[in-house]
């Protein structure tokens, strides 16, 4: 076999498990039938009914927002775009002038710029 149809052969290899991993490829469905507060984790594993309410990471990791009037220092370090020095920033405000009641708030501490503003208000809420 020449150089061209051994390409060829594996051109089509390719095809085929291109073909194949898009039928696999998970869909956009939910994976749980729950509304997002009703997930539980057991065993480190996320569930709908009975278990331990999500950790803080894992809570980002499932799509759901922390609640920036709560969350811990820790914890709002570890998302994205926030870093250790801000986080101690939000948290020592939060703490000074009480509940952040407004984006406006937020976006009053120094360090937060558009881009964080937009963030914060991706990954948290102000309940």
């Amino acid at each position: 076999m020449n150089r061209t149809g051994a390409l060829a052969v594996a051109a089509l290899g390719l095809l085929g498990l291109g073909v194949l991993a898009r039928g696999r490829w998970p869909g956009s469905a939910p994976a749980l039938d729950c509304e997002p507060g009703a997930v539980r984790v057991v065993e480190g594993v996320a569930v709908c009914g009975d278990g331990a309410l999500p950790s803080a990471p894992q809570r980002l990791l499932l799509g759901q927002k922390l609640d920036l009037n709560t969350v811990s220092e820790s914890d709002l370090a570890r998302v994205p775009g926030v870093g250790s020095s801000l986080a101690r920033r939000l948290v020592r405000e939060r703490e000074a002038g009480g509940r952040f009641r407004s984006w406006e708030q937020v976006a009053d501490v120094p360090g937060v710029g558009a881009a964080r503003l937009e963030t914060l208000q991706a990954t948290t809420e102000l309940r």
